[in-house]
């Protein structure tokens, strides 16, 4: 579902957007077969996505009609005409696109006689306990034909680009591919599968990926056919794609093959008129969890709910390839820093006490009752004020759901009530949740081991001052990476609220950079490689040319610092009082047009 987002006059409006694909759309049919298919851009009448049916699902979310393409139709009615049921229709999402679906049911009785084809074509054996991998190889088969009785319609106009995701999809691929099916092929890994089962055993994976036995390690975990119908897909293809570089090194490695082009992942970015209300969201929504943790905690707990942080982790229950491990450690080392204020609050209490019995000695010795109005001064407040902080961390598991009695908001209402997402995945390709949260302007903290901070760190030059924390994953140890990551939220503790708001909208300004108008050229540059790839007498690319894929660089702003320097307290505060830094968001949005 697409997330909600403002088109704050603080957006970056000058930064690119999708430009009209430089190919012939009107002469091209776009596919993409996945075993969960998704949308990611617009090309009209003349896009599919293509995957298993599921009667559930297709009455729910799918309006069945007839399609307008006499060579798709007589594709379909062909496979039809062999008892293999095929449904068209448009999926009710944003976009409303079309949507091929093949019921894998319909065609199980031919399993045996596709596996000893598949086995004849490239040498790549499935077992028959792998209900998976089998329902993967009945969907190619029937995808690979669909395709040859389509392009046997089409002939030579329109030409077909065909493009395939992760490994489920991969047998298609291969059989078009064998065959000779004239149409031009992508193959797109979001996570290789060795290197998500080599992470969750708690390997040190990335500093050891030339020295792994991959065969050896594939077959000890039983998914040696998976692995074989992925690496084939990967070099059957005209053009391998993957997500982001931390994965392109990976799959270079895993899979053997560098990938064409990296393709991130982007948002379907909506946006709001106002520059103020995400931050209006985020108080609305900050509430509501106030309210859930007055009821859920009050009686065992006290603290003073306006003082209080709001940290999350989100995701699959991976514990240690997301990070939950270093998290958890992490808030334990944070805990002591901050339970240290008390010590601190002691100290700061005794240096006062020094200044005000020498302040009043003196004055005593001159004769005079002391002003007690006067006999502390503005740096005696200002430095009680910092010190006035105690804090008790609090780690609260939750399923979210709008209908839940105990805390009833989605997760989109909950990420934008909330202060940090702290990402900090060992093993993450590329990284929805904290891309989710620069969109909704909340910062988040991320890993030079997952795809979206890569990304960050490529296109913005100090992206801490935009809110995104990067702890080094890939080049620390774990210990260090702990310490690393406490620091990170022992200095967000030290913003005060001023400050947050001033780095919540840098953050938001990011969210150009994550939005499907923008990362769509990626795309474009794979769809128009692989068609040169193909037919090389019609599509011509120029290989010394600069792909259009090159980005653009966000500078540090140039005005007030987004967090406390080292040299202001060490010590979390909440006092606005001392915030007097000039800041004009709209004019420092301007500077950052202007420099990018």
């Amino acid at each position: 579902m697409p997330l909600s987002r403002s088109l704050s006059m603080t957006s970056l409006s000058g930064l690119p957007v999708w430009e009209d694909e430089n190919l012939p759309v009107e002469n091209l049919l776009l596919f993409e077969v996945a075993w969960e298919v998704t949308n990611k851009d617009e090309w009209g009448e003349n896009f599919f996505m293509v995957g298993p049916y599921y009667e559930h699902n297709f009455k729910m979310q799918v309006e069945e009609c007839e399609t307008s393409n006499p060579a798709i139709k007589k594709a379909i009615d062909t496979l039809g005409n062999h008892g293999f049921q095929v449904r068209f229709g448009r999926w009710l999402i944003e976009g409303s696109p079309y949507v091929i679906l093949f019921d894998i049911g319909s065609a199980a009785w031919n399993l045996d006689r596709w596996k000893g084809e598949f086995w004849d074509t490239c040498g790549i054996g499935l077992p028959y306990n792998d209900r998976e991998a089998n329902d993967a190889l009945i969907l190619g088969s029937l995808v690979a034909w669909f395709f040859k009785e389509l392009t046997d319609q089409l002939q030579d106009t329109p030409h077909v680009i065909a493009h395939f995701h992760e490994w489920q999809a991969g047998p298609g691929l291969i059989l078009c591919r064998s065959r000779k099916i004239p149409m031009a092929t992508i193959f797109t890994t979001h996570a290789t599968l060795l290197g998500r089962y080599l992470c969750a055993a708690n390997v040190d994976f990335y500093n050891n990926l030339d020295k792994f036995n991959i065969d050896k390690e594939a077959g000890e975990r039983q998914i040696y056919h998976r692995y074989c119908l992925e690496r084939a897909s990967v070099h059957c293809s005209h053009v391998f794609t993957t997500v982001s570089e931390i994965t392109a090194i990976e799959a270079d490695h895993m899979l053997h093959r560098r990938p064409d082009v990296v393709t991130p992942n982007g948002l379907n970015v909506k946006k709001f008129s106002a520059v103020h209300e995400f931050q209006n969201l985020h108080s609305t929504n900050k509430v509501k969890i106030q309210e859930f943790v007055r009821g859920h905690f009050y009686g065992h707990l006290d603290f003073n709910l306006e003082k209080t942080l709001f940290f999350f982790i989100a995701g699959r229950y991976e514990f240690s390839n997301k990070g939950a491990d270093i998290f958890l450690e992490s808030l334990s080392r944070l805990n002591y820093l901050l339970r240290a204020v008390r010590k601190q609050l002691w100290d700061t209490a005794h240096s006062v006490k020094e200044k005000f019995g020498k302040r009043l000695y003196d004055a005593l010795l001159k004769g005079e009752i002391p002003d007690m109005n006067k006999i502390l001064d503005k740096d005696d407040f200002t430095i009680m004020k910092r010190a006035i902080y105690s804090t008790q961390i609090v780690f609260h598991p939750e399923f979210l759901s709008s209908t839940s009695p105990l805390l009833p908001m989605d997760y989109e209402e909950f990420v934008r009530g909330c202060h940090l997402g702290v990402f900090p995945s060992y093993y993450e390709p590329w990284g929805y949740t904290p891309a989710e949260c620069t969109v909704m302007g909340i910062p988040s903290v991320t890993t030079n081991l997952s795809g979206f901070g890569c990304f960050m760190e490529e296109h913005v030059s100090d992206p801490t001052a935009y809110g995104i924390y990067i702890v080094d994953r890939r080049f620390r140890s774990a210990d260090e990476s702990c310490n690393q990551l406490t620091q990170f939220m022992f200095g967000f503790c030290q913003q005060s609220r001023r400050q947050r708001i001033i780095q919540r909208n840098r953050t938001e300004r990011l969210s150009d950079l994550l939005d499907w108008r923008y990362l769509g050229r990626f795309y474009m540059h794979a769809r128009h490689l692989a068609l040169s790839r193909a037919f090389p007498d019609k599509f011509k690319m120029d290989p010394t040319a600069p792909p259009p894929t090159e980005g653009f660089h966000y500078p540090r702003p140039l005005s007030v610092p987004p967090s406390p320097s080292a040299s202001l307290h060490s010590t979390p505060h909440h006092s606005d009082e001392e915030d007097d830094e000039p800041y004009d968001d709209d004019e420092e949005a301007e500077r950052d047009r202007q420099n990018i």
